[in-house]
């Protein structure tokens, strides 16, 4: 039984960083010739669909910018993150099944607070989509599945303390592979603890581990879940031929996980084996989420790849920790509200590697007991040539109480008046507007 499946694809998903950057203009080109040859465009149930283009305020529901907005980004993002609100729209308004952005600019490394590029990401797409649907559709409950080598870190940041979202990440271990995060421990703020769970791989995992994951995990804890849509982070540099990563999967592999999953978008990430891995992936995940036969979509290297033991014995073991740490949600998510009282606090460092910028950040999330709260983010940027940009933040969540809505509100108008900050922003999402303060 097949599905109608949307496809969003367009000239300017050639964005590159750089010619020889691993994030250059043939990114997709080599997928596009696989579609075309195959005839996949031509088939009833394949239907075309144009990107939009992001506007500021669709951005700014999820990002505070270090600087002007419009001195971050280009069009090619705007056009990336509005391929993948093209994609999500024609689902909710039922004109296909499912969908498929193949986009680029990538986002999944991109976090609320934006000063520069990170892993090759600078706005996130997917988090941009997600809180366009809750305005415009009054979508709650979601979840996303980052299936790429590297940790979601932008989404989870962006998402760890919202209780409505689920977000699992796969990835090969933060321990060998960049961004370094995306550990079993990091598993949600106080008022949503249990929501983000990680699962961190060894180098050399394949499509059994994979596989054993999916069916004992993934499924099982998204049936509990129950969201209203579930979004794939659609990474493929889980392929054995990708040259930043060393994990085992296989076309095959990726189409299978693309059949057990069923998600109601898929938004193109990372993968950057361009003529080995990208055509024969993207060809097998467009067919299985069109319900069509992907058994003859394999790599011209294709060959058995048997996953070592040991590795096996550990992903099974990470999955009981796992299921465990899902099924006792609802106690731990208590004993952490029990451990931080009325406010939960951190402080951290972050590296924009592609930009060269440093920014240390302190994060304050009321805990209350009516609602998930609101959040204030005191954030100081040093770029290469030693200039400084500190800016203030307060976020109204979407589903937040009157009275923490006031006191953010408060948090603003203080902040504004210090003259300490070079921006000064209030985002409310439930009155849909994003105040910019320069001080």
């Amino acid at each position: 039984m097949s599905n109608n499946l949307g496809l969003v694809f367009f000239p300017a998903f050639d964005w590159a960083i750089s010619p020889t950057h691993p994030e250059r203009e043939e990114r997709l080109l080599y997928t596009r010739d696989q579609i075309v040859e195959e005839g996949l465009f031509d088939l009833p149930n394949i239907h075309e669909l144009r990107p939009s283009i992001a506007e500021d305020k669709a951005i700014e529901r999820v990002h505070i910018p270090g600087t002007e907005i419009g001195g971050l980004i280009t069009d090619a993002h705007r056009i990336s993150a509005g391929g993948a609100i093209a994609a999500a729209e024609a689902v909710l308004e039922k004109k296909v099944a499912r969908a498929f952005a193949l986009v680029r600019p990538p986002g999944h490394h991109a976090m609320r607070v934006v000063h520069g590029i990170r892993g090759f990401c600078t706005i996130n797409n997917e988090a941009i989509m997600i809180e366009h649907l809750r305005q415009k559709y009054g979508v709650r409950r979601v979840a996303v599945v980052d299936t790429d080598v590297h940790h979601g870190d932008g989404t989870q940041d962006i998402f760890y303390h919202d209780p409505d979202v689920l977000f699992i990440s796969f990835h090969q271990d933060g321990r060998t592979l960049y961004p370094g995060s995306g550990f079993v421990s990091e598993a949600g703020g106080p008022n949503a603890y249990g929501t983000t769970i990680n699962i961190p791989l060894p180098p050399g995992t394949g499509d059994e581990g994979l596989h054993y994951l999916l069916d004992n995990l993934v499924k099982p804890v998204l049936a509990d879940f129950a969201p209203e849509i579930v979004i794939n982070s659609a990474g493929q540099d889980n392929h054995y031929s990708d040259p930043l990563a060393n994990m085992r999967i296989t076309a095959q592999g990726y189409a299978s996980l693309a059949e057990k999953l069923q998600a109601d978008i898929a938004v193109l990430e990372g993968g950057y084996s361009i003529e080995q891995a990208l055509p024969y992936v993207n060809a097998g995940i467009i067919l299985a989420m069109a319900g069509l036969d992907y058994r003859f979509v394999k790599e011209p290297d294709y060959q058995l790849l048997r996953q070592r033991a040991d590795i096996t014995a550990f992903i099974e073991e990470q999955t009981a920790v796992l299921w465990r740490l899902w099924r006792n949600r609802t106690r731990l998510r208590q004993e952490q509200l029990a451990h931080w009282g009325d406010v939960y606090e951190q402080s951290r460092s972050i590296y924009y590697d592609e930009s060269g910028i440093v920014e240390q950040q302190s994060e304050r999330v009321r805990l209350c007991p009516a609602c998930s709260g609101y959040m204030t983010i005191d954030s100081q940027a040093v770029d290469s040539r030693r200039r400084r940009t500190r800016i203030f933040a307060a976020i109204i969540p979407r589903f937040s109480c009157p009275a923490c809505a006031d006191e953010a509100r408060e948090r603003y108008r203080y902040a504004a008046g210090q003259g300490q900050y070079h921006f000064v922003y209030l985002q409310d999402k439930p009155g849909d507007a994003f105040w910019r303060h320069p001080c």
